[in-house]
């Protein structure tokens, strides 16, 4: 019988922690995926950066050292590694001792937590409409994305950013609506993600016209930082203030035509050109 979050927890309580080693192993607990695919992560991991378990517990990063190295020597045998690079994410996962050793942790067929392996499904299900919509907050994707998006190669790329390049993906293959877990295999792949149609079939001599809106958004908008865009918006906001930063957003919409969040990276791309904020 597998375990679950409930005999998993009752565990952790059973093992000898401090009170502080405690409350760490539930946080990672609560982040856990109990089927492979779940939140992008393979079964029995959750993803954490060590800055966001330390905000979490309130405590400094030396500490969280020291907390997950009591984990690590504990019978919890907590495990870490880092698979998708320096700045990603790490993956955690509790050591095969608690299956072999917990006896009183296994689950008896009345427990009924949400994490059990037979009702968890993998949330990408459904279908997706190729172009409904181009704003990814207006769809039910977003949320899962952003969930998702923290154990991939394309953790520290912006939502709309992901949405707007597999809409553009599928498009350029004529397809009009895909099944959903096409979305997690392409945020899997992000690295290795293959050339556009028209990227294979421009020849070097082939002239191509520059429409002058289009190459003064796509300057601004590659000016633009994206990693910590909140923080560089946030310095913009104190910098010209709400009113002003809006008014901004509204004149880019109007002048280049484009969508709300396009305009906000064209305006914060002019800041930087300018040296309003830093990249």
């Amino acid at each position: 019988m597998e375990l679950t979050t409930g005999s998993l927890l009752r565990r952790i309580t059973e093992t000898d922690l401090s009170v502080s080693a405690h409350k760490l192993a539930t946080i990672i607990l609560d982040g856990i995926a109990w089927k492979d695919g779940y939140n992008g992560l393979p079964r029995g991991a959750a993803a954490f950066t060590l800055a966001a378990l330390a905000e979490r517990m309130g405590i400094s990063r030396q500490y969280l050292s020291n907390l997950l190295g009591e984990l690590a020597v504990s019978g919890l045998r907590l495990e870490r590694r880092k698979p998708h690079g320096k700045y990603a994410p790490w993956l955690f996962r509790f050591g095969e001792r608690i299956r072999e050793n917990s006896k009183h942790g296994m689950s008896s067929g009345d427990d009924t937590s949400l994490f059990r392996e037979e009702s968890h499904k993998t949330i990408f299900s459904g279908k997706i409409k190729i172009g409904e919509t181009g704003n990814v907050f207006q769809t039910r994707w977003a949320q899962l994305i952003k969930a998702v998006k923290t154990a991939l190669p394309c953790w520290n790329v912006d939502t709309q950013v992901i949405w707007e390049r597999f809409i553009a993906f599928n498009r350029q293959r004529g397809n009009v609506s895909v099944p959903a877990g096409y979305l997690l295999g392409f945020m899997r792949r992000w690295r290795n993600a293959p050339k556009t149609r028209q990227e294979e079939t421009l020849a070097p001599e082939t002239t191509v016209t520059v429409d002058p809106v289009q190459d003064e958004l796509a300057a601004l908008i590659s000016a633009a930082p994206v990693r910590n865009r909140q923080f560089h918006e946030a310095d913009l906001r104190r910098a010209i203030g709400q009113e002003g930063y809006d008014t901004r957003i509204c004149e880019v919409v109007k002048r280049l035509g484009c969508p709300r969040f396009t305009a906000t990276l064209a305006v914060h791309g002019r800041a930087v050109m300018v040296g309003e904020i830093s990249r």
